[in-house]
């Protein structure tokens, strides 16, 4: 178990039921490996809300609004067109760099993993998008990290909503609309 983890489950204790999940099929439809921080906090939490703000994605998601492979699609999609327009990130400017959607929020930010060629989805780093908007920001942190470092006021966005994250933590997991 990673250090994100551990501190995620200081933070909200784990569900009574882990969620099962089969990941060679959501990654084949992917097209990549997932990090296992990831497998793990979806195994444990499942699909998420926390502190009424930001929506852990998982693949075939019960609540289809937060469906994985589903988010991965759309947001190649709208990314390839907005860049027609607007300059790539920096960080995505070496060919074959691309980004996979992991979380959104409320507000209609999404949080991504920074996938470069050669580096194993274990090292994977995350970056955040404003909604609606051309600003990114880059963390060298892992999902967990990132979402117990965030959770803990450790980490600081200057585009997640400033109310993020709640003084009293709250979490529930993703059912059906």
């Amino acid at each position: 178990m990673t250090n994100g983890l551990r501190r995620l489950l200081e933070i909200a204790p784990a569900p009574s039921e882990p969620r099962r999940k089969e990941w060679s099929g959501a990654e084949d439809r992917l097209g990549v490996q997932l990090p296992s921080d990831y497998k793990e906090l979806i195994h444990i939490y499942g699909g998420s809300n926390w502190d009424d703000y930001l929506y852990v994605l998982e693949p075939d998601c019960p609540n289809e609004n937060y469906d994985l492979i589903e988010w991965s699609e759309d947001q190649t999609e709208a990314l390839e067109g907005l860049w027609e327009f607007e300059k790539k990130p920096a960080e995505l400017e070496v060919e074959g760099t691309r980004v996979v959607p992991w979380a959104t929020t409320d507000n209609g930010e999404c949080l991504y993993w920074l996938a470069r060629p050669g580096i194993e989805p274990d090292q994977w780093t995350v970056m955040v998008n404003e909604a609606r908007g051309d600003r990114w920001e880059h963390f060298p942190l892992s999902c967990t990290q990132f979402l117990a470092s965030a959770l803990d006021r450790e980490l600081r966005s200057t585009i997640l909503s400033s109310l993020f994250p709640l003084a009293v933590h709250e979490f529930r997991r993703l059912g059906t609309a």
